[in-house]
């Protein structure tokens, strides 16, 4: 079926007609808040009348303290409830993660790289230092001391062993 598309006309009738009906909505919501607010203030302050005495003055004063500590002993209690629930919330959110399970963290590799590859990727490829030191060193022998060298020839368990087995052969054969 073909749907017929509304005119100009009609969509701005309808338009003003709930705007109208949201104006009216409002309004009424208005009122109620104002009344309630009222009802508020006859039941929690009512009406000062100004004190003669210095004595109702200061019965007055006192009457104004203790309400102002008991509305700070209820901001007080109302803020620790926030907060813990508000901790509560965060604790749940990080449960729900867990479960969720959609974002894994990858798993790392282990990458082997020289110096100069993580230099470049620190600081990047303007700031490369070409470190070649096995280049600049130079090839040294060790001298053998002859003493060294006997000492060395009749220590070596190994030799030894060879020798002897070469005696055995020979009186084998």
């Amino acid at each position: 079926m073909s749907e017929k598309k509304m005119s100009s006309s009609r969509k701005h009738h309808l338009k003003s007609l709930m705007l109208s009906i949201a104006k009216d909505l409002l309004e009424e919501e208005e009122r109620e808040r104002e009344k309630e607010r009222e009802r508020y203030m006859k039941e929690n302050c009512p009406p000062v009348s100004m004190p003669r005495s210095m004595q109702e003055l200061q019965e007055l004063c006192r009457e104004i303290h203790h309400k102002i500590d008991v509305m700070d002993e209820e901001r007080y209690d109302l803020d620790m409830k926030v907060n813990k629930s508000n901790k509560e919330i965060d604790d749940l959110k990080i449960k729900v993660q867990d479960l969720m399970g959609k974002f894994k963290k990858p798993v790392l590799r282990k990458v082997r790289m020289s110096a100069d590859a993580m230099l470049k990727a620190l600081l990047g490829s303007k700031h490369t230092v070409n470190m070649d030191l096995r280049a600049n060193l130079k090839q040294v022998k060790k001298e053998v001391k002859e003493e060294d060298k006997q000492l060395r020839d009749v220590g070596d368990w190994r030799k030894n062993i060879e020798d002897k087995s070469d005696r055995k052969k020979m009186f084998d054969s």
